[in-house]
């Protein structure tokens, strides 16, 4: 008994010892490093800049179909021996017109270059360079809607942990208020109920704590994952939540739409994407059109093929032409494939058109958000300094026995919801100044 007591208290001992595994520290952030961190970390930017590398390799390829084709090959043939084929001349002379070679071996050397394409490469170029321009605008515009969820998520965060300091606050307050009401229960100067309110608005308080602990929890967790820190990791935001240096732009709504139809990156890749469109029309319309092309071949075999009769030696020969096609009847095919991408054409047109009206409302509903939650602010702040004057007030009265507990209940509760619409109100702001600044392009 005593050797596994001894044991246990070993193993104890050494479970002590040893070190607990660290947990990551908080990570403190401005939004400018949120913003930053979310740029380098994010796969969603990571993807579309590996788009962005197809579309510029798709470029050169087009420019590339311009360039002489140059090929070499080398090769053996294993042939079964076959009978010669000899012809006897006048004279009783014997000649093999074909010997009996199975070795068979060939360097071929070949070169083409198109001439003539009826367009088809130049549109083709066209159409590659607008694609790759569309793709670095794509990425353009996933980077501006990173941002604007990165930075809702941050003034989310701040504002959860903000509301579950002033709900923090307020159970004190309330705790405070609770005791001296149950003071004045037992000496007999106070109703029951008047406890039981204050407990209630107590308890409310201490729910809506953990709700915005929650609350801050998730966010906490959703702005991680942007700013792509490691699992367990917690963000602590060190940008405060100031009204006074709440951003936005007081441009009237033309001068914003004008600078979102300048500036926003989706615009122009659909741009892009509409004149790509068109040359693909043109590479279409190409295959009507005579096709020319040069073409250079070297041979270096035995046999050589092209020299009659065959001798069991290295020859060389070579060979240059120019070929000229035309598509005489292809069924329909060509303005079919003609009249197909000049509808897609179209549909992008169309499209564009779309989302240009589809802006406009945007940037005035962005627009109108922001002074909407300007107005809310300042009527918040009001509203915050005029129920600190009323609490004030009230526990004057309270304490002289003017007022009953209600009263201060009530004072006190206000103030409570006038800290949190503040809290709510500047965070509107910043979160409606980040969205108009995406609607317009910034």
């Amino acid at each position: 008994m005593t050797t596994v007591r001894c044991l246990v208290l070993v193993a104890v001992a050494l479970c002590a010892a040893s070190p607990a595994k660290a947990q990551p520290g908080p990570v403190p952030l401005t939004l400018a490093e949120a913003l930053a961190r979310a740029r380098q970390t994010s796969p969603r930017l990571a993807e579309l800049s590996s788009f962005e590398t197809a579309a510029q390799a798709a470029a050169r390829g087009a420019r590339a179909e311009k360039q002489p084709l140059v090929d070499l090959s080398a090769g053996y043939t294993r042939n079964s021996h076959v009978d010669e084929f000899r012809l006897t001349l006048p004279g009783g002379v014997s000649r093999v017109l074909f010997p009996d070679i199975p070795n068979n071996y060939r360097l071929h050397a070949g070169a083409s270059l198109p001439l003539w394409t009826g367009g088809r490469l130049e549109s083709a170029v066209a159409a590659a360079d607008r694609q790759r321009e569309a793709a670095g605008l794509d990425r353009v515009a996933g980077e501006s809607d990173l941002a604007l969820e990165t930075a809702t998520a941050y003034w989310r965060l701040v504002t959860a942990r903000e509301s579950a300091r002033v709900l923090a606050a307020a159970v004190a307050a309330y705790d405070a208020h609770l005791t001296d009401a149950k003071h004045r229960f037992d000496f007999g100067v106070a109703a029951r109920n008047e406890v039981l309110a204050v407990q209630v608005e107590r308890d409310r308080a201490e729910l809506a704590r953990l709700q915005a602990g929650n609350a801050a929890a998730i966010a906490d967790a959703d702005l991680a994952r942007l700013v792509g820190l490691p699992a367990g990791a917690h963000v602590e935001p060190i940008e405060p939540l100031a009204p006074e240096t709440a951003a936005g732009s007081r441009d009237d709504t033309e001068a914003l739409l004008a600078a979102a139809f300048a500036a926003r990156a989706e615009l122009k890749a659909l741009e892009a994407r509409i004149d790509a469109a068109r040359a693909s029309v043109g590479i279409q319309r190409a295959a009507a059109r005579p096709q020319a092309a040069l073409s250079l071949g070297y041979d270096y075999a035995d046999p050589n093929p092209h020299i009659v009769p065959p001798q069991d030696v290295f020859r060389s020969s070579w060979a240059a032409g120019v070929t000229v096609s035309l598509r005489a009847f292809d069924g329909g095919r060509t303005a079919a494939a003609v009249a197909e991408a000049s509808a897609r054409a179209d549909a992008l047109a169309r499209e564009l058109e779309d989302r240009k009206v589809r802006l406009r409302l945007e940037v005035t509903s962005r627009r109108l958000d922001l002074e909407t939650a300007r107005a809310g602010l300042a009527v918040a702040a009001r509203n915050l300094e005029a129920a600190r004057e009323n609490l004030k007030v009230a526990k004057d009265r309270y304490r002289e026995g003017v007022i009953p507990s209600s009263e201060l209940l009530d004072a006190e509760t206000a103030l409570l919801r006038a800290g949190l619409d503040q809290t709510s109100a500047a965070t509107q702001v910043r979160i409606a100044a980040a969205a108009l600044d995406r609607a317009i392009g910034r």
